[in-house]
């Protein structure tokens, strides 16, 4: 397995030195300076991978630029609305550039509107650690009371509705704030400033796709970009929902193992594959994760690998990310099952025996605690987990 690290850019707080310490030899890292939709050029591809030459020190292997995560899908070509087919004929051009200069894995997702949703950036653990945490009462108090969305009450049963307002009758204005940039820390350009209102607009415009609308969507999507991504090479992996689970009235496509055994047999082509992440598929009870590796492993191209504990075990449920070795996953299970895959191509002949992964998020722990950095991706929490998954593949390996 292919040891590889989350990197930012330029602007990331974590250094491509430090990423070097770590012990990984490839990054993970996107055009985030680009707006959604537009063509990444063979220069600009050209220009970050320079970058990561002249930054990292000079080591065998060298440190070079593995997976893009991610090349975004617009929210157009997820409606086909607006400029989607536009925005396909760039990805499928932002595809081959990608191959000519070496990138062969390239990461994306299909969850309209939020990128990822979590209800406390800083959820203290008890040895002083923090960690991301999604609180169901209090994205609901968020839905129900913040963003006062029409038809959220029909979302939650009447237990979790009245805990909400209880939990929403408690808090000030700051703390509504908090609650609300935090849910909006997740969506694709918050960045750029997305209001209660603007959130509201984007959900609106979702109003009439349900899942089967947005999954025969992603299809036709995948129709036409998948012959492009094979005939040059790359192989695209699509990220589970996270949480997944429907929020906001949005429906939810890739969230356990018939979501992507669907996906893989309509799409039947070996560049059309998974980016099977145990954070994301682990808050679900139901998904069996080393079971899914095992029956879906072929086409796993991209691992992210962090452990969640769930704090209830029915849907919509809150849960908090664990230490890599703690949590509901076992991940001694994981690894051996991706190990054997890995056997199986080896014994193929398969050229991708080695599957990338990364220690995906991290507790803040130690100098974490006093630094700035993305939520989710400290320096020393995740040289830890990667610490711990290499000792697993390691001892596995022996």
């Amino acid at each position: 397995m292919e040891q590889t690290w989350r990197w930012f850019g330029p602007d990331d707080t974590v250094t491509l030195p430090d990423v070097q310490q770590a012990g990984a030899t490839g990054i993970v890292t996107a055009l985030h300076h680009l707006p959604n939709g537009v063509v990444w050029s063979i220069d600009e591809i050209r220009q970050r991978q320079d970058y990561i030459q002249r930054h990292a020190r000079p080591t065998d292997p060298a440190l070079s630029w593995r997976v893009v995560e991610s090349l975004p899908v617009t929210e157009d070509i997820k409606r086909q609305s607006g400029d989607w087919k536009v925005h396909i004929a760039h990805y499928k051009e932002s595809l081959a550039n990608l191959a000519r200069c070496g990138v062969s894995v390239v990461c994306y997702n299909f969850m309209p509107v939020l990128d990822w949703t979590r209800t406390d950036l800083r959820h203290e653990r008890p040895n002083g650690a923090r960690c991301m945490r999604f609180d169901v009462v209090d994205f609901a108090a968020f839905d129900l009371f913040i963003l006062a969305r029409q038809t959220a009450e029909a979302d939650y049963d009447a237990e979790v509705r009245a805990a909400a307002q209880r939990r929403f009758a408690a808090m000030d204005q700051a703390d509504q704030h908090r609650l609300a940039a935090t849910v909006i820390s997740g969506l694709p350009g918050a960045e750029e400033g997305y209001s209660l209102a603007s959130l509201q607009e984007q959900l609106d415009l979702y109003r009439h796709i349900d899942a089967a609308r947005l999954r025969a969507n992603q299809i036709d999507f995948l129709s036409q970009v998948v012959p492009v991504a094979e005939a040059h090479g790359i192989r695209l992996c699509c990220h589970p929902d996270d949480p997944p689970f429907p929020l906001l009235g949005l429906p939810r496509i890739m969230s356990t193992e018939t979501d992507y055994q669907a996906l893989i047999t309509t799409v039947d082509a070996s560049a059309n594959g998974i980016t099977f992440c145990t954070g994301s598929l682990g808050v679900r009870a139901d998904n069996d994760l080393p079971g899914m590796i095992d029956r879906l492993g072929d086409r796993i191209h991209f691992v992210h690998l962090r452990n969640v504990t769930r704090e209830s075990e029915a849907l919509p449920n809150s849960f908090h990310e664990a230490a890599h070795l703690e949590g509901a996953t076992d991940m001694v299970a994981v690894i051996d099952a991706l190990l054997r895959e890995e056997q199986r191509r080896a014994e193929a002949g398969r050229a991708d025996i080695s599957i990338p992964f990364r220690p995906d998020h991290g507790q803040d722990i130690m100098t974490d605690l006093r630094a700035t950095s993305q939520p989710g991706y400290p320096a020393v929490g995740r040289m830890k987990g990667l610490a711990e998954l290499r000792g697993i593949i390691h001892a596995l390996s022996h």
